[in-house]
């Protein structure tokens, strides 16, 4: 139980998020600093780096897909609402009613520019409060060194994330039907749709720190994990093909055409010298070319035979996909499952679950 004190309070964290967090930040404000001191000088009265920088660097290196973290939120966010607390600070010689006021004012602002950002709080808080600095400083405060210490901190968080392999700035992009047409993907023409979670988000009447594009595609992974879960002894290996047909990579794209039409198949595998898959074609891949088909393969999508079948559902509902191939750890073909496959196994799981669902009525 005292570890429990431990666990993260945001869904999804890792250790290893929290780690690369904790370097991060060590980095962005640390060169923010060094950079900042650089262009404007180093002395006493030079607020080389302000404080709401510290509160941002945690949304930034600790929940970089959070709406309050984007660029524009810190950036503008900052900026504003220094702006505002300069401001206040000029016409309110109370310290005390300008204090609430300017934080009241940066929020209001905030929200209809749109970069709500939590350390926006304390920038305009710092406008009022900050002192000697800030005062000599006047309406240049804003701008330097607050917005010019959020341009940098960004501009480290961009390169951190980019080499750290995350996604920032965080940008949902809604899954596209391959054929061109107005329809939404296969796999979101069932369930729920996105008014359903407008009408959810109404109803509940709170505000969430998540994109609502993000909500929609966490509760279509939900929807997946249930259905991999209920049907979880159904594994790959259970309803795969074990005869594939595949070509080797070096063959023409004359001969892997004509295996495909005389099987009456859409995907085949591609082999090297050692047996050992290395991609896939079909006829798309094929049409009008004379190349060897190592030079027109594209990437397969491979399973173990212990991975759950239902899993498999992504990958052969994404409009361009026909077949996923199983492969051992060596990468060895085992058995290939297509569209066809999966769907008659689902078919058959739903009727085995009819009589389970009578009983229980």
């Amino acid at each position: 139980m005292a570890f429990r004190l431990f666990v993260p309070i945001l869904a999804g964290a890792t250790l290893r998020e929290r780690l690369a967090a904790c370097i991060g930040a060590t980095i962005g404000i640390a060169l923010t600093g060094v950079i900042s001191g650089l262009a404007m000088g180093n002395g006493p009265h030079v607020a080389m780096l302000v404080a709401p920088m510290g509160a941002s660097a945690v949304l930034l290196f600790a929940v970089p897909s959070s709406p309050l973290a984007q660029p524009w939120s810190i950036i503008g966010g900052n900026t504003i609402s220094a702006l505002v607390g300069v401001t206040v600070a000029h016409f309110v010689h109370n310290p005390v009613i300008a204090s609430g006021l300017a934080v009241a004012l940066a929020i209001a602002a905030m929200s209809f520019t749109r970069s709500l950002h939590p350390p926006g709080g304390a920038a305009a808080l710092t406008g009022v409060l900050g002192g000697p600095a800030v005062i000599s400083a006047g309406f240049l405060f804003p701008f330097v060194p607050v917005a010019l210490n959020s341009i940098i901190l960004v501009t480290l968080g961009f390169l951190f994330h980019k080499l750290s392999r995350r996604n920032y700035p965080h940008v949902h992009v809604p899954a596209a039907n391959s054929h061109g047409t107005a329809d939404r993907p296969p796999a979101e023409r069932v369930g729920f749709r996105p008014e359903d979670v407008d009408a959810a988000l109404a109803a509940l009447d709170e505000t969430f720190d998540i994109d609502r594009e993000d909500i929609e595609r966490l509760l279509r992974q939900v929807e997946l994990q249930a259905t991999v879960r209920a049907h979880r002894t159904l594994l790959c290996r259970d309803i795969m093909s074990r005869d594939v047909i595949s070509v080797p990579e070096n063959a023409s794209a004359d001969e892997a055409r004509k295996q495909l039409l005389d099987h009456n198949i859409r995907t085949l595998p591609v082999v090297d010298v050692e047996a050992k898959l290395v991609g896939a074609v079909g006829l798309r891949e094929l049409t009008g070319t004379t190349d060897t088909v190592k030079g027109v393969m594209s990437k397969a999508g491979t399973a173990s035979p212990e991975t759950p079948a239902m899993s498999l559902l992504p990958a052969l509902t994404d409009g361009r996909s026909h077949a996923v191939v199983i492969v051992d750890a060596g990468r060895h073909i085992l058995g290939l499952i297509t569209q066809t496959d999966l769907l008659a196994a689902a078919a058959r799981a739903q009727a085995a679950d009819r009589p389970q669902l009578k009983a229980v009525a």
